[in-house]
């Protein structure tokens, strides 16, 4: 069961470490709102990957014929959605510095709370495909080797889910200290713009 957790670390970090569109999304929107929805949100994105890591031990190389058909059709929903929520930040910030400070919400009528925020990261997580893909590559090259009795499958996801969440709240640390110090309505209007055309040049690479 250690050897299988190992495993779970190692696949939970490979998958979480490089950040992408969704967080550099979690970085800006913890600036924007602080800590606790920052959090929630990096939870979310940790949960999806628990859920993958869950389905590529249950179910391995099965699960991959019934993905290979939706995948390109689920990358641009994913890119859309990403785009989609880069301009929206990216129109609020802009018009919240204009009216003189920048609002710590994500549209002009709803506040970002830590539910809806864990939810709607929860949500673009799920949309990528290749999470799943690289979870059943990994098992399958372990051969012998993958997880295999209940204990080890727990093991392994359970690992796998910590290793993410440690890295997604490392990075709503990140937003957090960023939100405090560009406490400046220029500085702040000047991070969600770059973060947002950042988020959109990487939900490009998505179908590019």
């Amino acid at each position: 069961m250690t050897a299988a957790a190992l495993a779970g670390l190692l696949a939970g970090y490979g998958i979480a470490i490089p950040v992408g569109a969704v967080g550099a999304y979690l970085v800006a929107v913890t600036a924007r709102t602080g800590w606790r929805t920052g959090a929630a949100a990096a939870l979310g994105v940790a949960t999806a990957d628990g859920a993958y890591a869950l389905l590529a031990v249950a179910g391995g190389s099965a699960l991959v014929p019934y993905l290979t058909p939706v995948m390109t059709p689920l990358r641009w929903v994913s890119a859309v959605v990403l785009v989609a929520l880069a301009v929206r930040a990216a129109w609020t910030a802009v018009r919240a510095h204009r009216a003189g400070a920048l609002a710590s919400r994500d549209d002009g009528a709803r506040p970002l709370t830590p539910a809806r925020a864990y939810a709607a990261f929860l949500g673009i997580t799920a949309l990528n495909p290749m999470t799943v893909v690289y979870f059943v590559a990994l098992i399958l090259a372990t051969g012998p080797d993958a997880p295999a009795t209940p204990a080890d499958r727990t093991a392994f996801v359970v690992a796998a889910l910590a290793a993410s969440a440690s890295w997604q709240l490392l990075l709503a640390t990140g937003g957090t200290l960023l939100g405090r110090t560009l406490t400046g309505p220029r500085g702040r209007l000047t991070t969600t713009l770059a973060s947002s055309t950042l988020i959109v040049v990487l939900a490009v690479r998505l179908v590019g």
